[in-house]
């Protein structure tokens, strides 16, 4: 690390920032925090001024990997830009000082954002109703599967199994099986797209639901998907869309017209709410009519330009989420879609669908694309051409990192063996993907004269290669008792 630890900047004689007064009159009772639990000395904190411990951070900062600094070519997750419209629009005192208790009288502005929100997806994906609780893509996909389930349930239709295509998100048969369901693997035809023949093979009266992503995780579209809908209906089963790549289908094409049963949809991928870092994300989902009953409660509804929460509604699945979900992310993504119009949002796939294939062209015969014809928003390449020499994705992607690139996803799908996932988004430039291609040139080039060095990067990096699987290794040994406790923290010497 080029930054010390606040610990090791630490100077015993500096005075520590000014904090307000605790507000009690005398130390705590022992009936309000038993006397075991109070503290006989400060406890042992770095002492800076409030200077350094600002000046401490920034650094720290500056060391990490940002969009706002560098390019994010993440495939299948949508790392574009955030505008900064969205956060003065959710941190507008009428927004962000709201209480989630307060009485609906209060509240009607954010109820009407919300109402407006939820009309404003469904015309985007094609569908009746939307709930906007789900925190998350995956807390998404289990949403629907428990409406889906609910949906069977209330017709006496005991279904056990869930099929999910061999390219599919990780999350689709975590969801799947956290909902009690059997996981049933589909395969994918040479082309890279699920096949139809194996699909109606696994087709039965257990199925409840077929779980599919389209454009699929390669970045193909799914060119039979009427077929594909057609055979799931005829067996009683619905059909779920996993939202994670509708980036490439704003205003283009809707996943209801395609026979899709349940949409989810990740805000912080498609409509320019923050990604990562923890959270807080969101994931609406929406339905077709048959599945409206069983929507989460409470739903927001509209009665003589009066907004109310209604919790009145006897098939409901009940509340996932605390409160209405995640309101500031609501916020951000209203404002992009009132930003964008129905036109931006259309745009904004093409160019996506645009850059991919851009670039798809520029990496094609520097890598291997194992995958005939156009992509949509992202594509797949492959560094098993690199194998000869000893180059694996992990090098080239650590060798990106040097670069000034975050490391697009790899070894993802698992179908492509050396899979480099790259989505370039709508977000990026010309000279950025021009930029992006030539360092993957550069890259392969040194991993035909010389890998040694490509097998030492990152070193431009504050942190050089990580031991990963050793550190892997050694916590699962922990965990299974097999080996002393991992060292996770720091320690002052002697403590």
């Amino acid at each position: 690390m080029s930054e010390p630890l606040s610990f090791e900047l630490s100077r015993p004689g500096a005075e520590p920032p000014r904090l307000p007064a605790p507000g009690l009159s005398a130390a705590p009772s022992a009936d309000v925090l038993p006397k075991e639990h109070l503290r006989v000395k400060p406890a042992d904190l770095p002492r800076l001024s409030e200077a350094e411990i600002m000046r401490h951070y920034s650094r720290l900062a500056s060391l990490n990997y940002s969009i706002s600094e560098q390019f994010y070519p993440l495939g299948s997750c949508t790392m574009k830009y955030n505008p900064v419209a969205n956060e003065a629009a959710a941190a507008l005192p009428g927004f962000a000082g709201l209480h989630p208790y307060q009485d609906e009288e209060t509240v009607q502005g954010a109820l009407e954002l919300m109402w407006r929100l939820e009309r404003a997806l469904c015309a985007v994906v094609g569908v009746d109703r939307v709930t906007l609780q789900p925190a998350a893509g995956a807390h998404g996909e289990w949403t629907a599967l428990r409406m889906i389930q609910a949906y069977h349930h209330s017709r006496g239709d005991k279904r056990t199994e869930v099929l999910v295509p061999d390219s599919a998100h990780g999350t689709n048969p975590a969801s799947a099986a956290l909902s009690g369901f059997q996981v049933v693997e589909v395969r994918s035809g040479r082309d890279g797209r699920i096949s139809l023949s194996d699909l109606e093979s696994k087709l039965s009266p257990r199925v409840a639901a077929l779980m599919l992503t389209n454009p699929n995780t390669l970045g193909l579209f799914e060119r039979e998907i009427l077929d594909v809908a057609e055979m799931v209906h005829a067996t009683g089963a619905m059909l779920y869309y996993d939202g994670a790549n509708l980036n490439a289908f704003m205003g283009v094409c809707r996943p209801g017209d395609m026979g899709f049963d349940a949409v989810h949809m990740n805000l912080h991928k498609t409509f320019t709410t923050p990604h990562g870092g923890g959270g807080p994300g969101a994931g609406p989902v929406g339905v077709k009519a048959e599945l409206v009953p069983f929507l989460p409660h409470p739903t927001v509804e509209k009665a003589d330009g009066h907004f109310k929460l209604d919790f009145r509604r006897p098939k409901s699945i009940g509340r996932v989420r605390s409160f209405y979900g995640n309101f500031g992310m609501l916020v951000r993504a209203y404002t992009y879609v009132l930003a964008m119009g129905g036109d931006g949002l259309t745009q904004a796939s093409k160019d996506a669908v645009l850059s991919a294939n851009y670039l798809r062209k520029q990496v094609d015969g520097v890598l291997e694309i194992p995958h005939h014809g156009p992509c949509m928003h992202e594509f797949v390449a492959t560094a098993h051409n690199l194998a000869s020499q000893g180059v694996r994705a992990l090098d080239v992607a650590k060798g990106l990192l040097d670069r000034d690139f975050y490391a697009p996803t790899i070894y993802f799908p698992l179908v492509v063996p050396e899979a480099i996932m790259v989505e370039p988004t709508e977000t990026e430039s010309k000279a950025t993907l021009d930029a992006f291609a030539e360092a993957l040139k550069e890259i392969v080039q040194e991993a035909k004269t010389n890998p040694a060095a490509l097998h030492q990067a990152p070193r431009n990096t504050p942190v050089g290669r990580l031991d990963e699987v050793g550190t892997a290794r050694r916590i699962t040994a922990y965990l299974t008792g097999q080996s002393e406790e991992p060292v996770l923290r720091w320690k002052r010497a002697g403590k």
